[in-house]
């Protein structure tokens, strides 16, 4: 499974580690990801989802009916 957030579909990104002496490696700056059980009262069903500590933080705030309609309308399918 790739590393990437179901709902908003972020994923890593590549940069580089940076020594002292400024010589610089490539390395990827992985996406905190985390498997999320979430209850839609509106479906009356559990989903699991594996998503980012941010969205999660995002589900909170906005609610998860809200952020599932809007990932609806980006084409996810859940």
């Amino acid at each position: 499974m790739a590393r990437k957030d179901q709902l908003t579909g972020k994923g890593p990104v590549a940069g580089n580690h940076v020594s002292h002496a400024h010589n610089k490696a490539k390395r990827r700056f992985e996406v905190n990801l985390q498997k999320k059980r979430f209850y839609i009262p509106e479906e009356d069903r559990w989903v699991t989802l594996r998503v980012s500590a941010q969205t999660i933080k995002t589900i909170n705030k906005k609610g998860i009916k809200a952020v599932l309609d809007e990932a609806r309308r980006q084409g996810v399918r859940i």
